[in-house]
């Protein structure tokens, strides 16, 4: 799909937005990583959303809105408080599952899609830099406990709904 063959690319041509010399890079980039990322790990973002979104009554909204709210007051007022669960369990699980991704980032991003899991790797297979493969894992442990704490805070990991 990213390929400079890809559909992309060949979709760009046949539109007439791209010459077909000039084809798109979008494969050993930051930016195809995030997208191989990003098709990856959308469904464990939605599935937490969708079962919690499904169990919202529908009648909460008509009674905000009998009550004079408009569609968008009845959104953000009534619909997402109670979708930010759901919300947060997805965000919880993406978090968990993308900080240690090591295989999609070095097939699909090349040299220049390097997440800290395959600069940890190198570092401890490669470099045989022991210390500095230590200093990063535990720069990233403390990230990881800081975003915990602030999401603690904000959600409540108490409040973390899978539907």
């Amino acid at each position: 799909m990213l390929q400079q063959q890809g559909v992309i690319n060949e979709t760009l041509v046949w539109l007439g937005l791209v010459a077909d010399d000039a084809r798109l890079v979008m494969i050993n980039n930051q930016f195809g990583t995030i997208v191989a990322m990003t098709h990856i790990l959308l469904p464990f973002m939605i599935l937490p959303m969708y079962s919690v979104m499904q169990t919202i009554q529908p009648t909460y909204l008509r009674a905000a809105k009998s009550l004079g709210a408009t569609n968008w007051t009845a959104f953000w007022r009534v619909y997402f408080p109670q979708s930010v669960p759901g919300i947060g369990a997805g965000s919880i699980l993406v978090f968990i599952l993308s900080i240690g991704y090591y295989i999609t980032p070095e097939l699909v991003g090349g040299t220049k899609g390097v997440f800290i899991s395959n600069r940890i790797a190198y570092h401890i297979s490669s470099s045989l830099n022991w210390g500095l493969a230590a200093a990063l894992g535990a720069i990233l442990l403390a990230v990881v406990l800081v975003l915990y704490w602030a999401y603690d805070k904000i959600v409540g990991i108490d409040n973390v709904k899978l539907g």
